[in-house]
């Protein structure tokens, strides 16, 4: 199975957000897998150098633009056994962070697009499927269409993936088209035009075979209006295509057991005094008043609306004013970086707020912290709470999009839970859980230690993502990806668990169901038929009546009217005595039937005459009580 995973990022060569973490690491999980994936991202200025010296030139080629011809520039890298190609022209490229102006962005990753599919024949690899991410790379689906006249490209199965749907890449539907250099057969409402405008990411979606989001979730959500930015008619016309797999994290780089970044390594044995030693040191760093025993809440984060800032701006004063500390680690909006920095200086012994991003310093925070906020407006998917609860740091987050899908609500009766949670979008909803969650940690600590382990028992390592992955893959491409060896031992063994269930059942049914089945429901018949024969006309009824009452009853009647066979109806009784116990409990779930039988009885009367003239008839014969006799004892 052949996978080019486009991507406009990808970690640790360029990064801004989570699909930079994850076009870096689940392409590596599904080679690890057996899956021949490959990952081609823009060669921007501002990797790093000692990345740029590692790649080996391939081959450039020359892409249409409007009116321009433009280079274009191939290199590889190799990285934990995946192959990542590098697309090269400093024009668009030459930039000191991946992402500009909108307008300039949606000429650079239209020529990107466009230079991803004509690059394929040249690099001798033609993908089964290419996975696209977000707006950047939305026009590949559509310029595939325009490429069927070669035949190389003919099968190709695309995948559009949304990471976040408020970003759509609108732009100028006259500048757009220009870019595309396609017809206008492209630009109507039910493709890219939007509104008078384009949108690359609506183009995406109506032209890729397959959309996935990263959580389920929020797979749901954006098929609403209020989550939907517009586009959720789209997305719902298109539901039975699309799928929702949550994001998974590098389980080498966020590991608390062999983390060097923090100050203490632990695991789920000795959580208890390390996180204790790690939280004094992170506080004597911070220059916050150092006590094991204070609750410490955790915030690492872009600091904007969504991420649910307007809430805590509104309760951050009762914050303060409880029995906790706050460390912040992330820059932002404006207005909340100065709301943060006058809060450290007014409560310095309760905020710290650190107005920029360190990636040391967020691992200090999550293995410091006993708690981790993120109360999002929406969130797609969401990394934070999963890499905190790796560390054994409980999570507490507004129930949306990926945190309502990866953390459990805390149970105080089952004590159940991975996290603590809440569902309005309410500030006052905020402060009561977290009060909650406060008061847990001070007044319950064995049920906190609980769900400290709970929460670092969980698995949401990119191994468990790339399997779902690979499962829709072969769904939609046909190809069957050959698993190694002993992979296949495990699957195998998988899919024969259900089997050995149903064996465990059918081992169950011969000792408790079937035996009754057939040993119960012909005897009842012959026992019926057998005092149809030796009963009197007089009596008839009654024992029809009897006949769901227990065996040993009908047995009596036998003896008194078959006195002759007296010895070998004992006989019989002893050797029926376990079936006789199966049968006075069939009596007794087969009471309903009785009724049945009863009534049955008195609405066959017409056949009762016929019956009875047979009954006759066999007594004069008398070989068929021998035959009944017979094959009872054998049974």
């Amino acid at each position: 199975m052949k996978i080019l995973y486009v991507s406009p990022e990808a970690a640790p060569f360029s990064k801004t957000g989570g699909l930079g973490d994850v076009a870096g690491s689940l392409p590596i999980a599904l080679c690890e897998k057996g899956v021949d994936a490959r990952v081609i991202v823009p060669l921007y200025r501002c990797i790093a150098q000692e990345y740029k010296d590692q790649m080996t030139y391939i081959n450039h080629i020359y892409i249409n633009m409007g009116w321009r011809k433009q280079y274009c520039g191939v290199f590889k890298l190799e990285k934990d056994g995946c192959i990542f190609y590098f697309v090269d022209n400093e024009f668009y490229f030459n930039g000191d962070k991946p992402y500009d102006y909108i307008h300039l962005d949606c000429e650079k990753f239209i020529f990107f697009s466009k230079a991803v599919l004509s690059l394929l024949p040249t690099l001798d690899f033609r993908p089964d499927v290419i996975n696209c991410n977000d707006w950047q790379t939305a026009p590949i689906p559509v310029f595939l269409d325009t490429f069927l006249d070669n035949p190389f490209y003919r099968g190709i199965k695309t995948v559009m993936t949304i990471h976040n749907l408020k970003y759509q890449g609108r732009w100028n539907l006259n500048k757009i088209k220009d870019f595309m250099g396609i017809g206008d057969y492209y630009f109507t409402s039910d493709k890219l035009e939007y509104y008078k405008d384009a949108n690359l990411l609506k183009g995406g979606l109506a032209y890729a075979d397959k959309i996935t989001t990263v959580s389920e979730s929020y797979a749901e959500e954006i098929q609403t209006q209020w989550y939907g930015e517009g586009l959720d008619g789209l997305i719902s016309a298109r539901k039975n295509d699309l799928l929702g797999i949550v994001n998974g994290i590098s389980y080498t780089e966020w590991n608390p057991e062999k983390d060097n970044m923090i100050f203490a390594n632990y695991g789920k044995a000795d959580f208890s005094e390390k996180k204790k030693q790690n939280k004094t040191q992170l506080q004597q760093l911070l220059n916050l008043p150092v006590n094991e025993n204070i609750f410490t809440v955790g915030i690492v984060s872009r600091l904007t609306d969504q991420k649910g800032f307007d809430l805590v701006a509104t309760a951050l004063e009762e914050l303060c004013a409880g029995g906790m500390q706050i460390i912040l680690l992330g820059t932002g909006d404006e207005k909340y970086e100065n709301l943060f920095r006058h809060y450290a200086w007014k409560y310095p012994d309760k905020v710290s707020a650190n107005i920029y991003f360190s990636n040391d310093m967020s691992h200090k925070i999550y293995a410091g912290c006993d708690a981790f906020l993120m109360p999002s407006a929406f969130e797609p998917c969401g990394l934070s709470q999963i890499i905190s609860m790796r560390y054994g740091t409980l999570p507490v987050v507004r129930e949306t999009g990926g945190l309502k899908d990866t953390v459990i609500p805390y149970n105080e009766f089952t004590k159940e839970g991975t996290g603590f949670s809440f569902k309005n979008y309410s500030a006052q909803d905020m402060v009561h859980v977290l009060k909650y969650a406060m008061q847990v940690y001070y007044d319950d600590k064995q049920s906190w230690n609980t769900l400290v382990e709970n929460a670092m028992s969980t698995d949401y390592s990119w191994s468990v993502s790339a399997d779902k992955y690979i499962k829709m893959y072969e769904e939609l491409s046909g190809v069957i990806l050959e698993r190694p060896a002993e992979e296949n031992t495990e699957v195998k063994a998988e899919a024969t668990e259900p089997k050995a269930e149903k064996a465990e059942v059918k081992a169950e049914k011969p000792k408790t169901k079937k035996p009754e089945a057939k040993a119960e429901k012909p005897k009842a018949k012959k026992a019926e038929a057998k005092t149809k024969k030796t009963e009197p006309e007089t009596k008839k009824a009654e024992i029809k009546a009897e006949k769901a009452a227990p065996k040993t009853a009908n047995t009596e009647v036998k003896a008194e009217k078959a006195a002759p066979k007296a010895e070998k109806t004992e006989v019989k009784a002893e050797k029926t005595a376990p079936k006789a116990e199966k049968a006075e409990v069939k009596a007794e779930k087969e009471a309903p039937k009785a009724k049945k039988v009863e009534i049955k009885a008195e609405k066959a009367a017409p056949k009762a005459v016929k019956t009875e003239a047979k009954a006759e008839k066999v007594e004069e014969k008398k070989p068929a009580p021998k035959k009944t006799a017979t094959k009872t004892s054998k049974k």
